[in-house]
Parts: C-alpha cells; sequence; structure tokens
C-alpha cells in the first residue's frame, strides 16, 4: 500500500504561483512514476504532469507546459508541483497519483494505482 497526501492549494490571483507538495508514504519503493491530475467542475479528470521516481524523466500536458514544473526531492521524498502564470482555466481539485507499472502510458488516470485526497485550487480574475 501508498499513502498520499497534497498539500499547498489555495487561492491566487490570476498571473500568479502556487507549489503543490505531495507525501509519499508505505512501500513507495514500488513506485515508477508520480503524476498530477486536476478535475474541475462537470469536466472529467485530466493528466497534468508526471515525474518517474528516480526524477529523470518529466511529462507535461500541453495545457501547462511551460507555465508548471514537476519535481521529486531523492532525499526529502515529496513531489512538487510548481505552478505559475496561474489563469482562471487552471482552478480544480488537483490530486497527485502512484503509478507501479513502467508499461503503463503517465498520460491517463488508469494507469495509476494510489491516489491522494487532492487539494483545491483557486484562481480569482
Amino acid at each position: 500500500q501508498v499513502q498520499l497526501v497534497e498539500s499547498g492549494g489555495g487561492l491566487v490571483q490570476a498571473g500568479g504561483s502556487l507549489r503543490l507538495s505531495c507525501a509519499a508514504s508505505g512501500r513507495t519503493f514500488n513506485i515508477y512514476s508520480m503524476g498530477w491530475f486536476r478535475q474541475a467542475p462537470g469536466k472529467e479528470r485530466e493528466f497534468a504532469a508526471a515525474i518517474t521516481w528516480s526524477g529523470g524523466s518529466t511529462s507535461y500536458a500541453d495545457s501547462v507546459k511551460g507555465r508548471f514544473t514537476i519535481t521529486r526531492d531523492n532525499a526529502k521524498n515529496p513531489v512538487y508541483l510548481q505552478m505559475t502564470s496561474l489563469t482562471p482555466e487552471d482552478p480544480a481539485v488537483y490530486y497527485c497519483a502512484a503509478r507501479l507499472s513502467r508499461d503503463r502510458t503517465p498520460y491517463h488516470q488508469d494507469s495509476y494505482d494510489y491516489w491522494g485526497q487532492g487539494t483545491q485550487v483557486t484562481v480569482s480574475s
């Protein structure tokens, strides 16, 4: 089992920045990669970013590329999502997720085995 806990959500003005954190515990040695997804009201959950557990490879959705950065500090465990230049299209509940299998695509939520409870991001215009 792997437990994931997100933090760092909140209210930010358009154009501002926010950093989300995801702390993993439990059998983390089984994790191949971590992902961030988001779900806005009335919309499906969508992929935002992913990083291998080693931190060597990252992936981004086109909608966040150049504005969001996913990182992982190997010494401290958490996975971070640094979000900059936030727009009114970014508000959502942001979820982190853990993927155990390297054979699955990082872009689809069905590839992930464990999920956090989510953290709300709100952007004011």
